[in-house]
């Protein structure tokens, strides 16, 4: 990129009378459509000192401060990494029964159990509130229903005993999180749950072998692993299997699986970004007398760079130019009238979540996004190159949020001539 403006600016030198340097740094609100102007102008030795300004919300010019580009990004990852939420699953439930074991817990002197069946699956589901604490952990409650199971005994003197068990609690976890990417994370929960598991016997051994009704209730270990990939801003898709353990008439330590898909639903909304202001109209002033003929300028060689926020051009994890995205495109082609454009650069960045090659593809789609709406508006295709650099060149420290919010841009690299004066 910086061969390319070299090239340039040596071809076009001998026609230079005045030579100046212009960049301009434009950052586009996702949210809002709010959009912030800095422009630094490096003029000759012989010339002015230079001068960095940055327009305000009032409308008015200030001197920029270092830090003054603001971005909804930062404000959406802080909001992901803090937001409450709810959800529910549903999916395939399973008891384990150890056959033997129980067959002898129901086994008396006078009984002697010969025949043993059992239904040890069901329906399950669960529903479920949490909130993030951080990136990579979360804290989250709520109440499972595993279902109900059956099992059926017959001994060899002709007795039979009939129970139909019903297993459902409250949970309280903690919960790490492993982002892979924007979109997809996995994650692991350990926590305590209290079981309730509600048996009905029924049968000629009632009373004999076991009671009419046992209901025994614990606090048992509750843990799980299972993956979320976003479907947008607020909205997940889980895949999870979990297990708790039971304690019933037939065992004290016994196991309950569920295999559930799910959604899950974000609370709240991140906080919005600032509105830019208008500045009023300013006061009618006199004409001034019509200057001096002058000279006819010469044109000088120029070199502008524009770097857009990702989410102002894209939506989540996408390479399409969104409307929002195009206007922010055709101010920056309005603003370039004038310049005879000699070649025009598109570069794709990202932060550092997700593996290199991804993040390596998707910068260069989104580059190449931006070279074809260019492209589309007038602009010779053949003076348009496209890079995609992932994330090997952050300007920010991607360990922060605002960090990742700088990294993940798009930038457009403008060089050819522009007439002005002394």
């Amino acid at each position: 990129m910086f061969k390319l403006t070299a090239m340039a600016a040596a071809i076009l030198a001998s026609q230079a009378v005045l030579a100046q340097s212009t960049t301009t740094t434009t950052t586009t609100d996702m949210g809002t459509g709010t959009t912030a102007v800095q422009t630094t102008t490096t003029a000759t030795p012989d010339a002015m000192p230079a001068q960095t300004t940055t327009m305000v919300q009032d409308g008015s010019m200030a001197p920029a401060a270092p830090d003054a580009m603001i971005t909804t990004d930062s404000n959406l990852e802080a909001w992901n990494n803090s937001a409450a939420y709810i959800g529910a699953s549903i999916g395939r439930s399973r008891v384990h029964i150890d056959d033997r074991a129980a067959a002898r817990q129901v086994t008396t002197p006078t009984q002697t159990v010969n025949a043993w069946s059992s239904d040890e699956k069901d329906v399950g589901f669960k529903l479920f509130a949490g909130k993030h604490i951080n990136r990579y952990l979360a804290v989250e409650g709520g109440y499972f229903d595993m279902g109900n199971f059956t099992y059926s005994t017959r001994t060899v003197q002709g007795g039979t005993l009939n129970g139909d068990v019903r297993i459902r609690g409250i949970n309280a976890d903690l919960i790490g999180k492993l982002p892979l990417s924007q979109r997809f994370m996995l994650f692991a929960r350990a926590g305590m749950g209290y079981v309730k598991a509600d048996t009905d016997f029924t049968g000629s051994r009632v009373n004999e072998a076991a009671p009419a009704e046992h209901n025994e209730g614990k606090w048992k270990p509750h843990f799980g692993v299972g993956a979320e990939m976003s479907l947008s801003q607020k909205l997940s898709l889980r895949l999870e299997a979990e297990r708790v353990r039971t304690r019933d008439f037939l065992s004290d330590n016994g196991k309950a699986d569920l295999y559930s898909i799910g959604l899950v639903y974000k609370l709240g909304n991140p906080a919005p970004a600032p509105v830019y202001v208008a500045p009023p109209a300013p006061a009618p002033v006199e004409a001034a007398p019509a200057p001096a003929p002058v000279a006819e300028p010469a044109p000088v060689p120029t070199s502008e760079k524009v770097s857009f926020a990702a989410e102002a051009l894209f939506d989540f994890d996408k390479a399409i130019v969104k409307p929002e995205g195009k206007a922010a495109l055709d101010d920056l082609l309005n603003k370039l009238q004038g310049m005879n454009t000699e070649v025009m650069v598109t570069v794709g960045h990202t932060d550092s979540i997700g593996t290199d090659a991804y993040n390596q593809k998707l910068s260069l789609r989104r580059a190449e996004a931006v070279k074809a709406y260019i492209v589309s508006k007038g602009v010779d295709q053949s003076r348009v190159y496209t890079e995609g650099k992932g994330e090997t060149q952050p300007v920010a420290d991607n360990s922060t949020s605002e960090g990742r919010a700088k990294n993940r841009r798009v930038t457009v690299e403008v060089v050819g001539t522009r007439t002005t004066t002394k």
